[in-house]
């Protein structure tokens, strides 16, 4: 790693609870946005090193390795210490699987905020300003000693050798977040929207509404494309938004579409890279214009004005 490289990160996603007061729904997989609110989640962190869920296996957008505590529905400190044995980084992101709005600017925001302040976490906090220690980053040794020392009771943040507590670990079944976040040196990172997680199904209805406001709609719905066709590519939308304006306006509307079709066509036959989409959206958009030139000229004519270029002198 250089000096300009940000440092490795595992990514910790807990995604078993019993969601009562969603009547027991399979709350990672009801969709926001069309999509499951955990593949919401995984594409926040799709920078990590390594992504271990705590949840029974299902199909995900990108491979993670499947771990539950145990027993299975212990609580989230459990889930916590199941997860964190899989982990190797210095550095973890632990997040619900119940984000709408998590993206990963937010989640190297936590790191960011984790790396300038030194201290053993940075959460979210809420437009409460309550703290949300599921979304938060945090240095994976303070976090192994918080756990083994509320796994033997003594209420320290020390352990005799920084390793999670064993398989099991029975005393932290049950245990609220508080108890290991006081344990810990917090920063926090005031974010409304980002910690907002869905609990109810009155939660989920707003989330529902709220990406489809005129702020948000069309990012979220180019989201879900990538994510519905697996494509992991950063494209400038106003390069292509333009290209559409331009082939409606100087060839005719059905042209917008089909055009920007063609042009992830021909992006796609090259080397694939937002580089490839923007040169080929420059030509087309290049073409739509000398249309839009001739057929000024040719109205023109047609009105016995004389074209641009054909004056005395020419």
């Amino acid at each position: 790693m250089t000096d300009t490289e940000p440092p490795a990160y595992d990514a910790i996603v807990l995604a078993g609870g019993a969601a009562r007061r969603l009547g027991g729904a399979d709350k990672p997989s009801v969709r926001v946005g069309g999509r499951p609110l955990l593949d919401r989640v995984l594409t926040a962190c799709a920078g990590a090193r390594d992504t271990v869920v705590v949840a029974a296996p299902r199909p995900t957008p990108r491979p993670v390795r499947w771990t539950r505590e145990d027993p299975p529905g212990g609580g989230p400190v459990a889930a916590l210490d199941a997860g964190l044995r899989h982990t190797t980084a210095d550095r973890a992101v632990v997040l619900s699987a119940d984000l709408p709005f998590l993206e990963r600017a937010t989640v190297e925001r936590l790191l960011a905020a984790l790396h300038a302040t030194g201290a053993d976490g940075a959460l979210l906090t809420d437009t409460d300003g309550r703290d949300q220690p599921l979304v938060a980053a945090y240095r994976t040794a303070p976090l192994r000693h918080a756990l083994s020392a509320l796994a033997r009771g003594d209420g320290d943040d020390g352990g005799d050798d920084g390793e999670a507590p064993g398989r099991g670990a029975p005393g932290l079944t049950g245990l609220p977040l508080r108890r290991l976040t006081a344990a810990l040196d917090l920063t926090r990172v005031p974010d409304p929207l980002a910690s907002f997680d869905c609990d109810t199904w009155d939660d989920i209805a707003d989330a529902r509404a709220r990406i489809r406001e005129h702020g948000h709609v069309l990012d979220e719905w180019i989201s879900a494309v990538k994510d519905e066709l697996g494509i992991d590519l950063d494209v400038d939308t106003r390069v292509l938004l333009d290209l559409a304006r331009d082939a409606a306006h100087g060839v005719a509307r059905p042209a917008a579409p089909l055009t920007t079709f063609l042009v992830g066509y021909a992006a796609a036959q090259g080397n694939g890279g937002p580089e490839a989409v923007a040169e080929a959206a420059r030509k087309a958009a290049a073409l739509a214009v000398r249309w839009e030139e001739e057929a000024n000229a040719a109205g023109q004519s047609a009105s016995g004005k004389p074209a641009p270029g054909s004056g005395p002198g020419r």
